[in-house]
């Protein structure tokens, strides 16, 4: 079972439920891996305080011309869907930012003028966290553009369908990296706030789910502000809202010092045992439809 924690905005609390909820269910004595694959800025690990003792370089193939060799016949840049590579007159231009490292551009070369070189993207981190959670993050090199293939080697590299239980801390929005993250998961909970930004960016959210076919609920963060427009919405979209964690200010200090939700108040141990065991029972239904 894979479930990706998401939020169409930063800050609506998103990482306080992924890390709750990995927290509850190693409780009840799953087999749990926690992936926090926001690798821009990862910080479930504040949280969890896993020994990293595991270390893997994230490397990308860019391409390199040889000057010498090349013709110019452009076709290089015919194949790069992401103009990673172009040709002026007879000189071929690489620009390493834009480029995914498919490798078209060397494989379609007639004159073998293109040579692969590895480029650091970042690096994967793992170890055991505490409840015996199986924890690994990416960390992406200050600077670099893509997220990506950071996070598409951290899911490689865990093997999630050997695992039992999987939790993905997604990045914030709905741009290419949230949707790397939620590849392959079972459910998504999007995490939002009762305001109008948090409704808007829900909205956005939940239109990423319906493309990508995949089943979600909504966790209402700093329940109490703002107004009704989110239950609103929710009702009539047929949305479920699965929990609510309403606008504490103990909550808001325990966070700040780097508790987990289950810590500050023991009883959303339950609370998300409950819900995990309700995702599971809705996954394996849609299963066995199919």
């Amino acid at each position: 079972m894979i479930i990706a924690i998401a939020s169409g905005k930063g800050g609506t609390g998103k990482t306080t439920v992924a890390t709750s909820l990995a927290m509850a269910l190693s409780e009840s004595g799953k087999s749990i891996s926690c992936l926090d694959c926001d690798v821009e800025a990862p910080n479930a690990h504040i949280f969890l305080r896993p020994r990293l003792d595991q270390r893997k370089p994230v490397n990308l193939l860019i391409p390199e011309v040889d000057a010498d060799l090349c013709t110019g016949c452009g076709r290089c840049a015919e194949v790069c869907q992401f103009h990673a590579i172009v040709v002026l007159g007879t000189k071929t231009l690489v620009f390493p930012e834009l480029c995914h490292g498919c490798g078209s551009c060397a494989l379609v070369c007639p004159e073998n003028a293109i040579t692969e070189i590895s480029k650091s993207q970042g690096v994967l981190e793992r170890g055991p966290a505490n409840g015996g959670i199986d924890f690994a993050h990416g960390v992406l090199n200050v600077g670099e553009p893509m997220a990506v293939p950071v996070i598409s080697q951290l899911k490689s590299w865990q093997n999630l369908s050997d695992t039992g239980t999987v939790i993905l801390d997604s990045p914030p929005g709905t741009s290419c990296p949230v949707v790397e993250s939620l590849r392959g998961a079972d459910y998504v909970i999007l995490v939002t706030e009762p305001t109008p930004f948090g409704l808007h960016d829900l909205r956005l959210a939940v239109q990423l789910t319906l493309e990508l076919n995949i089943p979600a609920g909504v966790i209402v963060n700093r329940d109490g502000i703002g107004d009704m427009s989110v239950d609103d919405y929710c009702r009539e979209t047929g949305l479920p809202i699965i929990m609510r964690i309403p606008f504490d200010r103990g909550i808001s200090e325990g966070i700040a010092q780097g508790k987990l939700l289950v810590e500050i108040d023991p009883s959303y141990i339950k609370r998300f045992q409950l819900m995990g065991e309700k995702i599971e029972g809705l996954i394996n239904d849609k299963g066995d439809e199919r």
